[in-house]
């Protein structure tokens, strides 16, 4: 019988994005099979180049970063990180007391930090936002807008054709271009005339490799796409990953904020108190460039030099764990991450998925389904028991919360609500407009819930023992019954009894009668 197992982590490593304005720290698990999971994060805002940045870093500014670095050495130490990876890039990289600071941080923290280049910032960036978001199979502009430099990328989801780092960052185009609050015309027809300066052969390498999306990410990114969210009512509850905005809703949240001034966009949900000052270079910067390339559509991705650091270590250090990084998307990556880190039991899940499947391809049709629900469908069957890493008691609802909360990469917020949801459905009470997350979600979304979970229920009965007994199965429909004939490697009544003590829901969303049998001789493989 599977009992399942908790796969063992090769090493617990920290990352720490070292930027102008904040400190971003993320503590993760590498796996053998190269993919890693997120532990625990942490952000300091630390304001490097509050004096610009022509100057040396004020020792105000180097006291605030050796603090928050204390405190993230601490996190780190608590959670029992082995190694610290501390990448800093354009303030401390340009300031002429640069180096100062580096020392200080290795004498009194312990850190070693590293002060990389602006192309290899963007080529970690390139790679977590390949690693975290569902990239489309045609080039897409990656934009990650930081406080001294602003990185472009042009990428698939296999291959980057344009690096670039440019020093037109926020806290820089502030510090530079704007002295009025609000900002004046002629700051922002300033500030417009530099980034075309500033952008030109970005410009003509999205003109041969034409992209239809751009995908932002760090602070100023994230906040826009919040505030925006929270304009239109459609706040996201889960996660900032892979939440989108269109050019046109940017266009007029930018028409309704650009002339308020700093006490008025100290009112705006969603913005960071301490991008406040900041906003209008962001604004007219992400203005600029949906305007000048055309473009009609942006997304979020919630990774970006941090986890771009964790992947270079795994590809530089640890070559033998990257198969799975390699080979898959983030879609299926993201939920291994999840389940392996949940003490999954694996034959089993793996099994029901396999009956899920087979199922759905008999029914799916049938059902007014398509491939995504597919695809929705198999990962909530992994994920379906990953409730026992709470406990065993209600772990069907412990999955939809841990499902939920996992912050699974390139899925849209109604697909991570649909897969957990079908998870939490996998036993005891169906569906039922008295369940809070069920109740929330919308009518399309609940028939697909609806559906979905009949399968997985099916499916789950069928590997009851969790011996995996059932080999193969054949189905036969008629208009009013559905006939499952099982071929077992010993007795089938418990896979029978299994699924049949589950079969309403199935019977109601097909409109036919269950039967289960077993076969005689061999069915029809799967």
């Amino acid at each position: 019988m599977e009992t399942g197992f908790q796969k063992k982590s090769l090493k617990r490593i920290a990352a720490i994005d070292l930027g102008t304005n904040s400190f971003h720290a993320v503590i993760v698990d590498i796996f053998p099979d190269g993919s890693f999971y997120t532990v625990d994060k942490l952000k300091e805002m630390v304001l490097l180049a509050e004096k610009g940045f022509d100057e040396n870093l004020s020792s105000d500014a180097m006291d605030r970063a050796v603090e928050a670095l204390k405190k993230i050495k601490i996190l780190s130490e608590h959670q029992g990180a082995e190694k610290i990876l501390a990448y800093a890039t354009s303030a401390i990289r340009e300031a002429k007391n640069g180096g100062e600071l580096i020392q200080r941080v290795i004498d009194e923290v312990g850190i070693k930090i590293t002060a990389i280049p602006g192309r290899v910032e963007a080529e970690l960036i390139g790679l977590a936002v390949q690693h975290g978001v569902q990239m489309p199979s045609t080039p897409s502009l990656i934009m990650d807008i930081g406080g001294g430099s602003v990185e472009y990328i042009l990428a698939d989801k296999e291959k980057f054709y344009f690096l670039t780092s440019k020093k037109i960052g926020v806290a820089r185009m502030t510090a530079s271009f704007v002295d009025h609050d609000p900002i004046s015309d002629d700051e922002i027809g300033r500030l417009k005339e530099y980034y075309r300066n500033q952008l030109t052969e970005v410009a003509q390498s999205f003109a041969i490799h034409r992209g239809a999306i751009l995908i932002g990410s760090s602070g100023t990114m994230e906040n826009i796409a919040l505030m925006i969210s929270h304009r239109n009512k459609k706040t996201p509850s889960l996660s900032v990953n892979e939440l989108k905005f269109t050019a046109k809703e940017f266009y007029e949240f930018y028409d309704a904020t650009i002339r308020m001034d700093y006490n008025e966009r100290s009112q705006l949900e969603g913005l960071d108190e301490k991008r406040i000052h900041l906003l209008p270079a962001g604004l007219v910067l992400v203005h600029y460039v949906l305007k000048t390339f055309g473009i009609k559509e942006v997304k979020i991705s919630s990774q970006a030099l941090r986890e771009g650091i964790i992947l270079r270590y795994l590809k530089q250090e640890l070559d033998d764990l990257l198969e799975l990084a390699d080979s898959e998307g983030p879609r299926r990556r993201s939920v291994m991450e999840l389940v392996h880190k949940c003490d999954w039991h694996e034959t089993h899940s793996r099994h029901v998925a396999k009956l899920a499947l087979h199922l759905f391809d008999h029914f799916g049709q049938d059902l007014g389904l398509n491939n995504t629900d597919r695809e929705l469908l198999e990962y909530a069957s992994f994920m379906h028991d990953i409730g026992y890493h709470i406990s065993h008691r209600k772990h069907h609802k412990h999955a939809l919360y841990i499902i939920r909360n996992a912050d699974l990469k390139g899925f849209e917020e109604n697909e991570i609500e649909i897969m957990a949801n079908v998870a939490r459905y996998h036993r005891r009470s169906t569906p039922k407009a008295r369940h809070p997350q069920f109740k929330a979600l919308q009518k399309t979304d609940k028939e697909r819930v609806t559906k979905l979970s009949a399968i997985l229920r099916i499916a789950d009965g069928l590997d009851r023992s969790h011996y995996q007994n059932v080999r193969a199965m054949n189905i036969e429909k008629t208009k009013k019954e559905i006939l499952i004939t099982l071929t077992t490697e010993s007795d089938a009544e418990l896979e029978i009894w299994g699924a049949m003590r589950k079969n309403a829901l199935f019977e109601q969303v097909t409109g036919r009668k269950l039967r289960i049998e077993e076969a005689e001789v061999a069915g029809m493989v799967y």
